[in-house]
């Protein structure tokens, strides 16, 4: 199946988990592809990194191996949109998901979107409910939750400066909680 690789290990500060991989960025092979996604310019202004990145395969490696910050998805099957997917993609690919998280134990999972949080936890069998955006009143195995605005272009709800503020927000909680090592 085409989809993009996991960027995860032991020791991550952050893992990113968005819904599932667009069919843009597994054509182009790195995370949040699409040019009219807002996560690269919301990535860039919050302060989770003190350089900034250009949206590639690069960059992507770079933030994972100096930054400890890793990148997965909900559902690894790629979609034009979210809407696509159905409870079966959800049923196959959720306990996947809460194995990594309970194998590498990052210090906060960062969902991208509350349709990805609730859908975890609908699936994965936790009794928690989402809090709203933000830190979570919970956890998921020992790591710390962290719930944004999903940076699609489909959820233009949320404008780009929102979706910065929430990812400033992260970016102080993790900074603060696993600060960089120089």
């Amino acid at each position: 199946m085409d989809t993009l690789p996991d960027y995860i290990d032991y020791k991550l500060r952050v893992l990113s988990i968005g819904l599932n991989p667009s069919s843009v960025s597994v054509a182009k092979g790195y995370y949040f592809a699409n040019p009219r996604n807002r996560f690269w310019k919301a990535f860039n202004a919050s302060g989770l990194i003190p350089e900034e990145s250009v949206p590639c395969e690069s960059s992507l490696e770079k933030i994972f191996v100096q930054y400890k910050i890793g990148f997965t998805d909900l559902v690894k099957r790629h979609t034009s949109t979210g809407k696509y997917l159905r409870a079966a993609d959800y049923k196959t690919w959720v306990p996947v998901l809460k194995m990594k998280i309970e194998k590498f134990a990052p210090g906060i999972c960062w969902f991208h979107g509350k349709v990805a949080m609730q859908n975890y936890l609908k699936y994965s069998g936790h009794t928690s409910e989402v809090a709203g955006w933000g830190r979570q009143p919970f956890q998921v195995s020992s790591s710390a939750v962290f719930v944004t605005p999903n940076p699609s272009p489909a959820n233009a709800v949320f404008t780009l400066e929102e979706i910065t503020e929430w990812y400033k927000k992260l970016a102080t909680d993790a900074n603060n909680q696993f600060p960089l090592k120089p």
